[in-house]
């Protein structure tokens, strides 16, 4: 009987993740100290968004992704809140539309010059004010255009009309503790909370009613996030009753028991999540943690199925995280994270290791683009669109080395060289088996060869021995392939 354990097929099996080089790091940046389980980071395909310390009130860098190295302690900042700033969301309609949430209770919705800034940023597009108490989480809508949703310490979530700077909805009285985490369903039509009474609830904010609500998700007292995935199910991150952290799924239909449920390790830092719709893989990294551990859902038990784990020496701050169409699809790079030192910032690139050169259609299906599906009007009449995709495909640029191969081929195809050329090009292509004529009175002869009545005769002659003198060659190489690869194998072995 055979014990041979069975490996689950998965595309995502053997992704890796590599830091990039030390001069592709953002360097000398004071990442904020402020003690919230926020992300600290916010990353588009243009800029990455860091918070960072400030005195005097609270600040956030904005650097556009080329702006790597050293960055100077002068270099401007977006300043205009009077209290340490919390947490920072890019608006995905618009690269140059950042929202950020702070202590002094206000809501703050900025416009980022398109190079960048060159002074620093004090008067905001736009400030929501209907906070209490220090907001802590924002986040914008999926699909409708300037809804900005908002959760602060005084327990209440407000959704707001950016365009107008109206308060559409007020949701009190749903959550009686602090928010911890908020997540839109991916076409927004509703939110799931993660909450410190312990409690994960499903929320319909037109509504203003909690659609379901699952008590005790997690038994543990430290933080615990929840996220939508794009099937409608709900993962969280938790802690266990003996303070070990955990991973479940749940599906919405029935919260009695979840899913599935996973046990990981007993560090006492956050685990923050970040989910890729396209392909289902969710990242799992811990404050304070030195790794990020990546898990693929699926519709078969046990439903999360641990892929592989990325560590390095140094723990994290805070993650950024690219959205899927700022990736460089010609890598096959299916993540990238932006890891916060305590002084500097580190993009991290998760890769599927492919031979292939060609645009991988399984690992880029159409994802969010920047478009809005409705406007905020249209929402709150009560529609509900999905994000609106775009492909990826055009966002792929081929390798130089693939450029040069089409290249020659296009210049050899759409030109026919002179005789005289190929005749001096002769020589270096490799020389022919002995049966063939050789290579130089060979190509140079066809010219003379219309001038005898035998010329067809002798042009076909001369055709039969060079495609002779190639099968020998092939032959020849392909004999010489078998060898190498028979060394490769032996050395790969062990055996010399």
């Amino acid at each position: 009987m055979s014990f041979r354990k069975v490996v689950r097929q998965s595309k995502f099996r053997h992704v890796f993740g590599q830091p990039v080089k030390t001069e592709q790091c953002y360097d000398d940046i004071r990442v904020s100290r402020v003690t919230w389980d926020s992300t600290f980071c916010a990353v588009n395909p243009s800029f990455v968004a860091i918070i960072v310390e400030a005195s005097g009130g609270g600040a956030f860098l904005v650097l556009p992704l080329h702006k790597t190295g050293r960055i100077d302690k002068s270099y401007p900042t977006v300043c205009g809140h009077t209290g340490p700033v919390l947490d920072i969301d890019w608006c995905p309609h618009n690269d140059y539309v950042i929202a950020s949430g702070s202590e002094d209770c206000t809501v703050m919705v900025w416009q980022i010059p398109e190079n960048g800034l060159s002074q620093p940023l004090t008067e905001p597009v736009v400030v929501l004010e209907g906070h209490s108490k220090r907001v802590g989480i924002i986040a914008w809508h999926p699909t409708a255009r300037n809804v900005l949703l908002s959760a602060g310490c005084d327990n209440v979530v407000l959704i707001w009309n950016v365009g107008t700077a109206e308060e559409l909805y007020r949701l009190e009285g749903l959550h009686p503790d602090l928010i911890y985490s908020v997540s839109w369903s991916r076409d927004g039509a509703l939110f799931c909370t993660a909450c410190k009474d312990k409690s994960v609830r499903v929320i319909d904010p037109r509504r203003g009613t909690v659609v379901a609500e699952k008590e005790r998700a997690h038994e543990g007292a430290r933080p615990m996030r929840a996220i939508f995935l794009a099937d409608g199910k709900i993962f969280t991150t938790g802690f266990s009753r003996m303070s070990e952290r955990q991973l479940a799924l749940w599906d919405v239909e029935n919260l009695e028991e979840p899913m599935g449920l996973q046990e990981l390790d007993s560090s006492n830092g956050a685990l923050l999540p970040f989910y890729d719709p396209d392909t289902n893989v969710v990242y799992v990294c811990g404050k304070g943690d030195s790794s990020i551990r990546y898990f693929e859902i699926t519709e078969e038990p046990p439903y999360i199925h641990f892929l592989n784990t990325f560590t390095s020496k140094e723990p994290q701050r805070g993650m950024g995280w690219m959205p899927k169409r700022g990736l460089d699809v010609s890598k096959c790079e299916i993540a990238r994270f932006y890891k916060l030192h305590e002084r500097k910032c580190e993009p991290i690139i998760m890769t599927v290791p492919r031979k292939s050169d060609l645009f991988q259609d399984d690992l880029y299906p159409d994802t969010a683009g920047p478009e809005a599906a409705m406007e905020a009007e249209e929402w709150v009449a009560g529609q509900t669109a999905g994000p609106v995709l775009v492909s990826l495909r055009q966002a792929y640029v081929p390798s130089k080395q693939r450029d040069l191969k089409v290249s020659r081929r296009t210049l050899l195809h759409e030109s026919c060289p002179p005789a005289t050329a190929i005749a001096a090009a002769g020589p270096t292509t490799p020389p022919p088996t002995p049966p063939a004529a050789p290579a130089p009175t060979r190509l140079s002869a066809p010219p003379a060869l219309g001038t005898g009545p035998s010329a067809p005769t002798g042009r076909l002659e001369e055709v039969l021995q060079e495609v002779a003198a190639l099968r020998a060659l092939v032959a020849e190489q392909g004999q010489r392939i078998t060898r190498l690869e028979e060394q490769l194998s032996r050395l790969e072995n062990g055996h010399v």
